[in-house]
C-alpha cells in the first residue's frame, strides 16, 4: 500500500521564529488531514536552525486537532536519546491521537546531539 504524506524538519528560515514555525507546523499537520493526506511527521533536531527538538510533543497538538492522518517522527534520534523513554512518549501520544503514531529512529546528520546528550562522536554508527 502506498502512502502520501508530508514531512517537515520544522527549520527556521526567512526569519521566522520559532513559536511561529511550531504553530505553523500544526496548521501543515490539520490542513494535511483536513485534505486526505494518510501520514504527516515532524523532524528531531538539537541546533538553533530547526525549531522541534520533541516530535512527540508538536505531534500530539497535531493530534488534538486531526482524526485521521497517521503521525510519526521524521526521525528520532535514537542513538542520543533513551529508548525507553522514547516508548513512553510515542505510547501518550497514541492515547491522545487514538491512532498507532510512528516513531522512525534514525542518527543525526548533525554532530550537535552528541554533545548536547553527553555521547562520545566514536557511537554514531551504534544500534543503526
Amino acid at each position: 500500500m502506498i502512502e502520501l504524506g508530508i514531512f517537515s524538519l520544522a527549520e527556521l528560515s526567512g526569519g521566522a521564529t520559532a513559536p511561529d514555525r511550531i504553530r505553523n507546523i500544526i496548521d501543515y499537520g490539520t490542513r494535511a488531514d483536513e485534505t486526505g493526506l494518510d501520514v504527516f511527521g515532524v523532524g528531531e533536531h538539537y541546533t538553533p536552525r530547526f525549531a522541534v527538538s520533541s516530535p512527540a510533543v508538536v505531534l500530539a497538538a497535531v493530534a488534538a486537532r486531526t482524526s485521521k492522518i497517521i503521525l510519526t517522527s521524521a526521525v528520532s534520534v535514537l542513538s542520543v536519546l533513551d529508548p525507553v523513554r522514547v516508548y513512553q512518549d510515542f505510547a501518550q501520544l497514541d492515547l491522545v491521537s487514538g491512532a498507532a503514531p510512528r516513531s522512525r529512529p534514525g542518527r543525526s546528520a548533525y554532530t550537535e546531539p552528541f554533545e548536547i546528550f553527553g555521547v562520545p562522536l566514536e557511537r554514531y554508527d551504534e544500534g543503526l
